[in-house]
């Protein structure tokens, strides 16, 4: 993420941006980070711009199918699905869902009133790494991501994606 990316924004926004931004940079195997809001909407991500400024480059793209917009439909259905599970068991909320993969792993978990938190991970991650800063992610964000600001975030991420596409 770039700094120009959270100019104009609010100190709420900035912020939820650098605890994203440290998230990724802090824990080893992280491949790309997502924040999906109870629609399904992506709010947030790693860094919006990479995976087309790879492509445009010829270069690989990280990520699944190298999209911040394909994590956020992964997370968001794989949430929609642990809660369908959970209802049919009577299990309760749902708190985190982790899919291990020959070549990475999934870990989604919930941050407030239906958002998601979804990271994509290396083979060689650790999985107890990677949730416990989620869960250190989703504790400091949860109580910030009102309706307001999750507005504000989805404005933001358009006017990036746009200024991408130019």
């Amino acid at each position: 993420m770039t700094a120009s990316s959270t100019f104009g924004l609010s100190h709420e926004a900035r912020n939820l941006h650098w605890l994203l931004t440290n998230l990724v940079e802090e824990v080893p195997g992280i491949l790309s980070v997502a924040v999906v809001s109870s629609d399904g909407l992506l709010l947030l991500s790693s860094d919006p711009g990479r995976n087309e400024q790879a492509r445009q480059e010829g270069g690989r793209p990280s990520g699944p199918r190298g999209s911040a917009a394909d994590l956020a439909t992964i997370v968001s259905g794989i949430g929609s699905l642990a809660v369908g599970a959970a209802k049919l068991m009577d299990g309760g909320t749902v708190k985190q869902t982790m899919v291990a993969m020959e070549d990475g792993g999934l870990f989604v978990m919930a941050i407030s009133d239906g958002s998601l938190l979804g990271v994509h991970g290396s083979p060689d991650c650790d999985m107890s790494v990677v949730a416990y800063h989620m869960a250190l992610f989703v504790g400091r964000a949860g109580h910030v991501l009102t309706p307001e600001l999750r507005s504000e975030l989805r404005k933001s991420l358009e006017a990036s994606t746009m200024e991408t596409a130019k």
